[in-house]
């Protein structure tokens, strides 16, 4: 029997993200959005690609909620998007509702899932699709270090020249300016990256993964990255189904791991079908480990604000 996926939000992240699963044919998709026709307009077309692609798949468009039922995972991409000028920041009261309406029906109907939360400010969203949820913790996990990560992977390989296969690095903390590119971990081929490239090279290298979501927002001027982001999504969906135990850098509930309390930040995990079996601690030197508390911190700001806000 195939796996069940649902995802709310049928926006680009979302909508992109159903089409690569439901290209690969191991799991039916309920494509969920509030917009009357759009769910259910963009499954039908990626429904009839199924027999040019060879997915037996199914794939379904719907505005509620009941389709959505005993789904294995439940990916929440639903929110307002960033415009030029926006930081992830400035989304967080509007989305904090949004997600809390979302969360609270997808719980409710696949009460055995692991949640994936891709709606940003995203490390607050995960931490209120907890409160909301009432799942353990393992259970809510967010995307982001993935992405940040492929990001900071891909400039490294451009730089140098090599396949971005041979380029081993994690980026750590909230997703948004305050993230933390491992540097001193950051290795290409067993070389570390900083006997590779300069330190003021590689400290701009850093400086454009952090604002990689700002560059292709200020360049598309009216919407934000899906290709990279759906992609990163499909990576932690398949690690769960297929209960690969994958070390991938994700947005996890920390409780002292790192020297931070209850708070989602993101860290390399193990992930398995039981959704973050596990919190990976990387070996950080004193200004890494400096850099992911004033990240934790940012984040903890958000979660007042949004505590305020209630």
């Amino acid at each position: 029997m195939r796996s069940k996926v649902t995802i709310v939000g049928a926006g680009n992240v979302g909508a992109t993200a159903a089409q690569r699963i439901f290209d690969r044919g191991y799991a039916d998709v309920v494509l969920v959005d509030i917009v009357d026709g759009l769910p259910q307009g963009k499954a039908l077309d990626m429904l009839e690609s199924g027999p040019i692609l060879g997915s037996d798949a199914q794939i379904l468009g719907t505005n509620t909620y009941e389709e959505t039922a005993d789904s294995d995972v439940v990916v929440v991409t639903s929110g307002i998007a960033r415009k030029p000028g926006m930081s992830r920041d400035d989304l967080l009261l509007t989305n904090q509702k949004i997600v809390s309406s979302v969360v609270s029906e997808t719980s409710k109907y696949s009460p055995d899932s692991v949640h994936v939360i891709v709606t940003n400010p995203l490390d607050a969203m995960a931490q209120q699709a907890l409160k909301v949820s009432g799942f353990p913790s393992e259970r809510v996990v967010g995307m982001a270090g993935i992405l940040d990560t492929a990001r900071y992977r891909s400039f490294l390989a451009q730089e140098l020249n090599v396949s971005v296969d041979s380029v081993s690095a994690y980026v750590l903390g909230g997703h948004g300016d305050t993230m933390v590119p491992v540097v001193e971990s950051t290795n290409v081929a067993g070389t570390p990256v900083s006997q590779l490239i300069e330190p003021e090279r590689l400290e701009e290298i850093v400086q454009r993964a952090r604002d990689g979501g700002a560059e292709i927002v200020n360049l598309l001027k009216t919407g934000s990255a899906y290709y990279a982001p759906s992609a990163s999504i499909v990576q932690m969906v398949e690690a769960i189904l297929f209960d690969k135990k994958e070390i991938l850098p994700c947005t996890a509930y920390l409780q002292g791991h790192y020297g931070i309390n209850n708070l989602y930040v993101g860290v390399p995990v193990k992930l398995g079908s039981g959704g973050a079996e596990e919190i990976v601690e990387l070996k950080l030197n004193e200004e890494e480990h400096s850099e992911l508390k004033r990240s934790a911190e940012a984040v903890q700001e958000l979660i007042d604000v949004m505590a305020q806000a209630e």
